[in-house]
């Protein structure tokens, strides 16, 4: 290799300090929790508020949120495949950027549909380019033996940023509304943005001399530092003998196994139930007859459950290894199940702390081991384009969910029915996970797929 691109290559990021894939981490940790806390879960805070100024029931409501989790399906693939080969930096950049100046918006509009477009479609649309498939397939570049611990430590940091929002978001809402409180964030979030310039690189640390988890490359080694010409991103599947076989699979082979459908299906189950309760949370808790106040600090509460499941969670992937892998996100959903059932049983203050206290926990290690599973089963070469592929069918799920709730609500005076469901969709998740088994690669030559 010529000494001139060694040395271009390996001046922006120096080994010899913290590993840059952790900066990576901290900075897109810090603005999911802040995108995702306000958009995911801050709407639970004043969506009485918008269904009483809109004058419309509690499914039109949740109409604009599912929305936004549609384009997040429909989006997805192409997202993915423009990570996967231009890189996931400015596709964060402006994704992040559209989110915050969509917020900023929200102070102006008055009618039905302008809250549709700008929450549902603008906000939505920042969000979903901003904040997931792009900032995963980033860590999933930089990281491989420490995969589990690198996302982890990122949905840690969402769980911290959630907690930290849900507050700081009661608090504005109660004294100033919620015009003024989504002006607030989107300020916030656009402030913020920069950060993704200065902290996420375009490549894989292949290209600036690094390997993977902070490994120190052997500058000797030009397979090593030619990041166009790494083994871990061939033109054809290979197997990368870092530490551990790494096998990468290209989307056409990804959809040819059971494992690939298998998590998607269950990733849609899991995304029906977060998308119907996180939205309704606080509704549910204030029809109760618990004050707003103490509604918030108990999803508070709930997301606070978030951050140890999904830290050691992470960890905890990555000592069980591979092929185990789908047994921990089994376990982790018959929690979830567990809490949707206490729930259903009794609603009572000590069951309700219980099945806070469940599904927080359950829920804040899914996503996280799901992300996780797809990264390790199909590797990092095509990670953008299998992952956005499998949230299409979350897509139609991820609208149905939150409309389906409020639904619901509005024919019956209750949420029950509604948690029937969820309990179904996460017992068959559940189910899914038991039977799901690594799919393997063989015969390079001819591409076969085996599970």
């Amino acid at each position: 290799m010529d000494p001139s691109i060694k040395s271009r290559r390996l001046s922006p990021l120096n080994p010899s300090k913290i590993y840059f894939g952790w900066w990576t981490i901290l900075v897109t940790g810090m603005l999911s929790g802040l995108g995702h806390g306000f958009y995911g879960l801050g709407i639970s805070i004043f969506f009485k508020d918008l269904s009483a100024e809109f004058g419309i029931n509690r499914a039109m409501t949740s109409l604009a949120a599912g929305i936004g989790r549609l384009e997040g399906g429909i989006t997805s693939p192409l997202v993915g495949w423009l990570s996967d080969r231009y890189g996931p930096k400015w596709i964060i950049f402006t994704g992040v950027s559209i989110a915050g100046t969509g917020m900023i918006l929200m102070n102006f509009v008055s009618t039905l549909w302008e809250y549709t477009l700008v929450w549902g479609v603008m906000i939505g649309i920042g969000v979903n380019i901003g904040l997931t498939i792009a900032v995963d397939k980033a860590l999933n570049d930089w990281f491989i033996l420490k995969r589990g611990l690198a996302q982890g430590t990122k949905f840690a940091l969402i769980g911290i940023g959630s907690v930290i929002t849900l507050p700081i978001v009661t608090v504005l809402v109660s004294t100033f509304g919620w015009r003024i409180t989504c002006v607030v964030w989107g300020c916030l979030i656009l402030v913020c943005s920069p950060l993704v310039l200065l902290f996420v690189k375009q490549h894989p640390p292949e290209y600036y001399g690094l390997l993977p988890d902070g490994k120190k490359a052997d500058t000797d080694q030009p397979d090593v530092l030619d990041g166009e010409n790494h083994p871990a991103f061939p033109q054809k599947p290979t197997i990368l003998h870092f530490e551990k076989q790494e096998i990468n699979f290209t989307f056409q082979q990804a959809i040819k196994t059971r494992s690939y459908w298998f998590i998607a299906i269950a990733m849609g189950m899991e995304m029906f139930v977060v998308g119907g309760m996180n939205i309704h949370m606080i509704p549910f808790l204030t029809d109760l007859g618990i004050r707003l106040g103490t509604a918030g600090a108990m999803m508070g509460m709930m997301v606070f459950f978030t951050i140890p499941s999904r830290f050691f969670g992470g960890i905890l992937s990555d000592r069980v290894g591979r092929k185990n892998q789908y047994l921990l996100l089994a376990g982790i959903l018959f929690i979830q199940t567990t809490s949707l059932a206490i729930i259903l049983i009794s609603q009572k203050m000590v069951p309700i702390y219980l099945f806070i206290g469940l599904y927080g926990f359950a829920s804040g290690a899914i996503t996280p081991l799901f992300i996780i599973a797809i990264g390790s089963y199909f590797g990092r070469k095509s990670f953008g384009i299998i992952f956005g592929s499998s949230m299409v069918i979350r897509a139609p799920l991820s609208l149905a969910a939150p409309v389906f709730t409020g639904w619901i609500f509005d024919r019956t005076g209750s949420y029950n029915t509604a948690f029937i469901v969820f309990f179904a969709c996460s017992l068959l998740a559940a189910l899914l996970m038991c039977i799901l088994r690594p799919s393997k690669l063989y015969a390079l030559k001819t591409n076969d797929i085996k599970d």
